[in-house]
């Protein structure tokens, strides 16, 4: 994450809370389903890179479309309405600029998402564009999900672990972008430091460890607002942390 790393973690990370949301994870799954989880995260790399990577974006078939967008949380559900809206040849234009286009990354990023129909949330928009260019090229870009930071709600795993001092929030889309992405650079290197990857190395562990974060946070706001009854259709942390990672039924 070159573009969006920092020199120092300062006082960014809320060490102890970091700790301690591991803490509660370590009691809801093992280290054996977290490392499986993080090769998981490396097949969807492969299978992402495999399509879309090295100039391969603007040959993409309308069966690779399919497969990537079956495997973002945020699109699984609205692959048939993006296929009507989006024809192949859309992807073939648009995937090249996005990930290969000779405009510094944040330009990048807010063109492609301004680029998709209005017709789709914004926050749909935003977590297609991240998850393409992170599992394509996971060590050179980021994550930036509604689980992870929402502004609209204000909520996510990011403000759970980093102090309030730290901004996330930019009036422009791509500045917000490298911001969540100086966020990250931040709890990876905390991440790393404090041994709060479980066996998951580099970032897929810093993204296990954030879905963990995020699933805890979850459950403890389920815990508060309804019933247990209500609370048994909410799936164990383990496929919870799958399918906000797009990893759960992997079809890429």
């Amino acid at each position: 994450m070159h573009e969006a790393a920092s020199d120092s973690v300062g006082q960014v990370v809320d060490t102890e809370t970091a700790r301690e949301f591991m803490r509660e994870t370590m009691a809801r799954i093992s280290d054996s389903e977290v490392q499986a989880i993080g090769r998981e995260l490396e097949r969807k790399h492969v299978g992402f890179a495999g399509r879309l990577a090295a100039g391969r974006a603007s040959e993409v078939t309308a069966d690779g479309v399919h497969a990537v967008l079956r495997s973002i949380f945020a699109t699984r559900r609205r692959v048939g309405k993006l296929e009507e809206l989006l024809p192949v040849a859309w992807w073939q234009n648009a995937l090249p600029q996005l990930l290969n286009g000779q405009e510094p990354i944040a330009d990048r990023f807010a063109g492609f998402v301004i680029s998709l129909p209005e017709e789709l949330d914004l926050r749909v928009r935003r977590d297609l564009a991240t998850e393409i260019l992170h599992f394509v090229e996971p060590d050179v870009y980021w994550l930036w999900t509604r689980w992870m930071w929402e502004p609209e709600a204000r909520t996510g795993a990011l403000p759970l672990v980093i102090t309030s001092d730290f901004v996330l929030d930019d009036d422009d889309l791509g500045r917000s972008y490298l911001r969540v992405g100086q966020a990250v650079a931040f709890v990876q290197q905390t991440a790393e430091a404090a041994g709060l990857q479980r066996g998951v190395r580099g970032i897929f562990g810093t993204d296990v460890y954030l879905a963990c974060v995020y699933g805890v946070y979850l459950y403890t706001v389920l815990r508060l607002r309804m019933t247990q009854e209500f609370n048994k259709v909410v799936p164990a942390l383990p496929e919870l942390i799958r399918r906000l990672l797009g990893t759960f039924r992997l079809e890429v």
